[in-house]
């Protein structure tokens, strides 16, 4: 798919890479660099880096990196086609009509309408007499027709093709609505059947951050088994990524979300006023949900149902929204089992006062540690001041310090000797910490992992030349005339970097433009990270054509090595043709 390189100069001159990432992530100037915690993995001191003088971004802590292209590729889990279409529509450009093959974005735009239209449909039937009952159910939860109308839900009817004919009639064909996963099919017999994917349920639309209807939650309206129905992962949907009402939330309190459990506990916390609530999709909270959510707020209060099932995801929640820097608090759910329950008890005042109180991630675990022993004992009370050692070793000392007296108080013990545990448990979790590590060194040096060029670890020597060779002249253009008549893809032994060569090379021998975005549409978003560390290593080489020079002489060395090995696996015939094709 290929996009003018006018085009794309045009679209990089017009993009200012910081303003583009900015809205994602937390940025300060580092010099004439640009610094910030990097949004696609877990860490405390930032190696996200910018590089406004090429317009591109590098992490040193994941490998991610590229120009503003890859970058909203990734944010936004988009193709090359569209990523482009985003920033085009951005900078006030006209997308090119042809050029490019942007079949699959169009398919992507083709199941965006297709559940569009089918929210729409879901809608018009609840408020039509043959969908009576689901709007009864909405009502019956106390939802107002101000809230049902907000949140566009609606209603599945009690048909295996009621959706599928409707959809039908508006033009969209059987494998559409089977990629948008609103229809299944049967391949038994001789025909394909296909049929609703929802019957007979009260409907969930979700929306991402742009007003796309994306998916559906589908809920029975009975006891009947299973209670849910979730859309699939489609082309527009990734369930480990989804976030039930982020779009109102967002703007709902800059500093704060709350996360629910469930849809109807979030559409009833909107309904009370509290619309900065939120619910993660899928079966369990996610790293890649957790960074999504901790864009929009400093602090998340987590308000999982009060049962079992709900305080184990509480203390996952916990770990993984840990993980992302944002303050946690806990919600101590009292008079109800989940927040509706509460709402509708003793009305929204009495959920705010929970808010007010609810306890930091420190308190919430000694309030769950405090649950365990029976503190009358001595047996109970060492074994509880033990345990809460090991929370307190996470604090920081002042922390540490209040803490620690306050329990020295409650439990009649000096505060130094909790304190004394404290930094024993802190001793023992460093070193497991550093057990850990070192046994990730040994495994990451015994079988280091590189997904973008495997063949790496087994060509360690061969792949640091090509590695200068590539950066030098991403970094130096003009080397490249000085070096080609030596230099062919050939030389190259690993396969990546042979892929990465050529189509430098291609561009520099027809004098065209080698900024990152001329390469976006031809490598991954993961391979651009790579193409993004090559031009970063400019304090790692030395910017000489004699540099060049020496790793061309490696690279020969290298495949003269490997032709050698080669030769010795042919047979007697191949190794004859191999000579005659040599004096040829």
């Amino acid at each position: 798919m290929a996009i003018s390189d006018e085009f794309l100069s045009e679209l990089r001159a017009r993009t200012d890479i910081e303003s583009v990432i900015s809205p994602y992530v937390n940025l300060s100037k580092r010099g004439r660099l640009v610094k910030g915690l990097c949004p696609f993995h877990n860490e405390k001191t930032a190696s996200f880096t910018i590089y406004p003088d090429s317009q591109s971004f590098y992490c040193f802590g994941c490998g991610a990196g590229g120009d503003a292209i890859t970058f909203v590729r990734r944010i936004e889990n988009l193709d090359y086609v569209e990523a482009v279409k985003v920033l085009a529509e951005r900078a006030g450009m006209q997308m090119p009509e042809d050029g490019y093959d942007d079949s699959l974005a169009k398919h992507r735009q083709r199941i965006l309408a297709a559940n569009r239209e089918a929210a729409r449909f879901f809608h018009s039937t609840m408020m039509s007499e043959q969908g009576r009952i689901g709007l009864d159910y909405f009502l019956g939860r106390g939802l107002t027709m101000q809230t049902i109308k907000h949140f566009g839900l609606g209603y599945a009817p009690d048909s295996w093709d009621a959706l599928l004919r409707y959809m039908r009639s508006k033009g969209f064909t059987n494998q559409e609505l089977y990629d948008a996963n609103l229809v299944r099919k049967s391949d038994k017999g001789e025909r394909t059947h296909y049929y609703d994917n929802f019957k007979n349920r009260a409907m969930v639309p979700i929306i991402d951050l742009r007003g796309n209807v994306i998916a559906f939650g589908g809920r029975v309206l009975d006891d009947s088994k299973p209670k849910y129905i979730n859309t699939s992962d489609t082309l527009v949907y990734k369930k480990s990524d989804g976030v039930f009402a982020l779009n109102f939330a967002k703007n709902g309190n800059p500093s704060q979300i709350i996360v629910a459990e469930g849809y109807m506990d979030v559409i009833a916390l909107h309904q009370a006023g509290f619309t900065n609530s939120i619910a993660c999709l899928g079966t369990a909270l996610t790293q890649e949900q957790a960074r999504l959510v901790s864009r929009y707020a400093e602090e998340v209060i987590l308000s999982y149902d009060s049962d079992e099932a709900g305080q184990k995801a509480t203390k996952r929640a916990i770990e993984i929204f840990g993980r992302t820097g944002v303050r946690i608090r806990v919600l101590k759910l009292t008079g109800g089992k989940d927040p509706d329950e509460i709402i509708k008890k003793f009305g929204k005042e009495k959920f705010r006062s929970l808010i007010d109180g609810a306890a930091n991630d420190i308190e919430y675990a000694i309030l769950r540690e405090r649950e365990k022993y029976d503190l009358d004992s001595i047996d109970g009370k060492t074994k509880f001041l033990t345990s809460i050692a090991s929370i307190l070793a996470t604090a920081n000392p002042i922390e540490q310090d209040a803490y620690a007296a306050k329990l020295a108080s409650e439990m009649s013990i000096s505060k130094d000797a909790i304190l004394q545990e404290v930094k024993r448990a802190f001793r023992r979790k460093l070193e497991a910490q550093k057990k850990n590590r070192f046994n990730e060194i040994v495994k990451e040096t015994v079988t280091p992992k590189d997904a973008v060029n495997p063949e790496r670890a087994k060509h360690i020597r061969a792949t640091k030349a090509e590695e200068v060779l590539i950066a030098s002249l991403m970094l130096n253009p003009d080397f490249y005339r000085k070096i080609k008549d030596e230099l062919t893809e050939d030389l190259f032994i690993t396969e990546f970097n042979r892929r990465v060569f050529t189509a430098l090379a291609e561009r520099l021998e027809n004098g065209r433009s080698i900024e990152l975005s001329m390469f976006a549409a031809e490598f991954t978003p993961e391979e651009m990270g790579r193409l993004a560390q090559f031009g970063a290593m400019g304090g790692t080489v030395s910017n000489t054509v004699a540099e060049c020079n020496d790793c061309i002489k490696v690279l020969k060395e290298e495949k003269a090595k490997s032709s050698a090995v080669n030769a010795a696996e042919l047979s007697d015939e191949e190794f004859k043709k191999l000579f005659r094709k040599t004096e040829v």
